[in-house]
């Protein structure tokens, strides 16, 4: 039996840590939003595209 690997990417997760409204809650998270606005970042953080909508009431 082997050990399982360190990254089992959740979307809840990562919503909940990086999204937006986290990073809106911080003075420091501020700091990031407007640096990669400064920047030009097309995508200010993280919004899984790629999946379903998450219903948060589940």
């Amino acid at each position: 039996m082997s050990t399982k690997r360190t990254y089992q990417p959740k979307i809840r997760r990562r919503k909940r840590v990086h999204g937006f409204l986290q990073r809106m809650h911080t003075s420091k998270g501020r700091q990031v939003i407007n640096a990669r606005r400064r920047r030009g970042r097309h995508q200010l953080t993280v919004t899984p595209n790629h999946v379903k909508k998450v219903n948060w009431k589940a």
